[in-house]
């Protein structure tokens, strides 16, 4: 049976706040690596951004430290011939998951959507990030997306050691060595989870616990708004019971207009339960996040149908702890960037839009029904 990833006391937890904050800190980590480098990204595209990666990740390799990159097949298509050839020439060693077959049909669909970097098995950095120009020096539209990682050091980081080598050894049947046993470097409680596709969600399990025993709130960020019913059911029997439940979803800037509209489809009964509902507007929000009272949680998981039923996803975990605080202004802060839907404004919308969340919340459906 697989065994669940415990709790672990004595880590320090920083939070960083979009990608002029947490790529140079990555960047940095990457420069003082001595011994390992772990990289695990779904969005990969050649850019400056992936630029300034692969020149840290070369010249770590010349200076003797073991470098090691898993991305995904999809995620990582924009990400060029050349780059992949200078890593792997300086001794990186890549490895895609699942690339893409159409005799592999559904299996296609399974994704790595997880987002980790590991230096030395001391020090880890999670979030949703990719490595991308979008997340920091992209001008278009809805650039910079907003995002959040965490840098984190102490004993956790032996669990996300482990659980990168588990995927290593699954993609490669090699087996890395094992995390040892590290000194405790602050006083925050966390734990990691994942999510293994449709047959091990440890993300939803534990978020619906917690929402079902909430009493003062449950304030929720996330980029893509497919709630599964047993997620809605819950977040509309808190709200129900005197929970502040607040929603902030991606607004009109998003890579996915379909999950933008077909989302709308959840709005009526969760506005009429008395769930808050806002809409990011500057740019395109990509975090994800949770505070629900004193316990919060981010990672890569977006608590979506899809993400749920195909990926791989991997989250931290913290209880009763001051970043769980930060977590709370930084949501605080996010929601005078927002427009709130209220129901009589919903229900005002015009034809065209119903039948647009019509269409594709009924595609989104179908798509959950493949096997």
């Amino acid at each position: 049976m697989r065994k669940q990833f415990p709790w672990r006391d004595g880590n320090k937890i920083e939070l960083l706040v979009d990608g002029e904050n947490f790529f140079p800190v990555m960047l940095d980590e990457i420069k003082k690596a001595r011994y390992s480098l772990l990289l695990e990204f779904y969005f990969v595209t050649s850019g400056v951004v992936a630029g300034k990666f692969v020149e840290e990740l070369v010249h770590a390799a010349q200076r003797g430290v073991m470098a090691k990159l898993i991305i995904d097949d999809f995620g990582s298509y924009r990400f060029s011939k050349a780059d992949r050839q200078r890593l792997q020439s300086a001794g990186v060693e890549i490895v895609v998951y699942n690339p893409l077959h159409l005799s592999k049909f559904t299996r296609n669909f399974a994704r790595d959507h997880r987002k980790l970097l590991v230096v030395d098995q001391k020090v880890a950095f999670i979030g949703g990030t990719g490595l991308s120009d979008v997340y920091w020096l992209a001008e278009e539209q809805g650039c910079p997306w907003h995002e959040l990682m965490a840098r984190i050091e102490g004993p956790v980081v032996t669990d996300l050691v482990n659980m990168y080598n588990q995927l290593w050894q699954r993609c490669t049947a090699q087996l890395l060595s094992a995390g040892g046993t590290l000194e405790e470097k602050g006083d925050t409680r966390v734990r990691v989870r994942t999510v293994q596709g449709f047959y091990q969600q440890d993300i939803k399990v534990s978020f619906l616990n917690r929402v079902n025993n909430a009493q003062d709130k449950i304030w929720l960020m996330t980029a893509y708004f497919l709630p599964s019913f047993s997620m809605r059911y819950a977040l509309r029997r808190a709200a129900k019971r005197g929970v502040d439940v607040r929603l902030i979803i991606a607004g009109p800037y998003t890579d996915q207009p379909w999950v933008f509209h077909a989302s709308k489809r959840y709005y009526r009964r969760l506005l009429k339960s008395g769930i808050r509902i806002y809409e990011y507007q500057p740019r395109f929000l990509h975090a994800k996040m949770s505070v629900i009272d004193q316990w919060g949680t981010l990672g890569s998981c977006n608590l979506d149908h899809w993400n749920l039923r195909w990926n791989l996803e991997a989250n931290i975990e913290l209880d009763d702890a001051p970043v769980v605080q930060q977590m709370t202004e930084v949501f605080h802060s996010d929601l005078h960037h927002c427009q709130e839907i209220t129901y009589e404004e919903w229900a005002k919308r015009p034809w065209h839009r119903k039948l647009k969340e019509v269409i594709w919340a009924w595609i989104s459906h179908l798509v959950l029904k493949i096997r």
